[in-house]
């Protein structure tokens, strides 16, 4: 029987993960039948790699994860297809640029030890995103100034704050003089009063990777189908074939006739795939939440 689509690229945050961080039992069951009829799968995450690996891990078979909001792309086993680096000199006159927002600023370097995460200091990050603090304890280095850090190429540059905050962080941002060698990308939580801007490579986002994967493939983006919520999942969704944006998305991603599946917290992976696999696809009765 052939498959409307080869392979699924899926957001991890406010889409695989419900709003207490954990993959449903429906939507593990789902993607565990997917994987066995055939359908690749390829994570897309703003996270980095280390820090997406424990959701890989849980669904019980190897795939490949776009991390970094697409700076890399890496197998479960550690396999490296491709990674983009943001050049150090621009890095140095971002953070000389944005400074007064030093209190909510993070380097990303591609290692899995201390150094990983670098903060000049973390007041405005307590406030924000205090449990990715403490997740990341063991990741992250002090260094002051920041810029000192930049001796190697890191993955990209993160800013978070209330969004009202990152409003400010938009306004100064929209003055540096380097702004066209940046990809922008935001992630927003309302109901969290929480945005994240992703300074990244020129060119290098969710969607330019999920490309060049599936031409590496040779899987036509008519064969993709994409899962997500944010904004910086719009290139990945604009690419497939199959585009489908949650139900906790925000009102205006709502707005470009991509079709809509449940939320994150109704198993809203796992009702997309039997919308557009059918349940027969699907095997038994994926089991329902407790």
């Amino acid at each position: 029987m052939k498959l409307p689509f080869r392979l699924l690229a899926i957001d991890i945050d406010g889409t695989l993960l419900n709003s207490q961080f954990a993959i449903s039992a429906t939507d593990l069951a789902a993607l565990r039948r997917v994987h066995e009829i055939g359908i690749e799968l390829l994570l897309c995450t703003g996270r980095r790699h280390t820090f997406a690996m424990p959701i890989s891990r849980q669904l019980g078979f190897d795939n490949w994860l776009c991390s970094s909001n697409g700076a890399v792309t890496r197998s479960s086993t550690g396999e490296s297809f491709h990674r983009e680096l943001l050049p150090a000199d621009v890095a140095r006159q971002f953070c000389e640029h944005m400074k007064e927002f030093r209190g909510g600023t993070v380097l990303t370097f591609d290692k899995e030890t201390k150094g990983a995460l670098v903060v000049e200091r973390t007041d405005e990050l307590a406030e924000s995103v205090a449990r990715w603090l403490e997740t990341n304890a063991a990741f992250i280095d002090h260094v002051v100034p920041i810029e000192n850090c930049l001796t190697t190429d890191p993955l990209q540059a993160m800013i978070c704050g209330t969004i009202e905050r990152m409003q400010h962080v938009e306004k100064v941002l929209a003055t540096f003089p380097l702004l066209s060698e940046l990809t922008v990308l935001k992630t927003q939580y309302d109901y969290r009063d929480l945005c994240l801007l992703d300074f990244l490579r020129r060119d290098c986002s969710k969607g330019h990777a999920l490309e060049r994967w599936a031409n590496h493939r040779g899987i036509p983006a008519s064969e993709i189908m994409a899962i997500g919520d944010n904004y910086n999942d719009v290139e990945m969704l604009e690419l497939a074939g199959y585009p489908v944006i949650m139900a906790n998305a925000s009102a205006d991603l709502k707005q470009n006739g991509w079709m809509e599946t449940s939320s994150n917290d109704e198993s809203g992976v796992a009702a997309a795939l039997e919308q557009v696999l059918g349940s027969a696809l699907l095997g038994e009765k994926v089991p329902v939440d407790a």
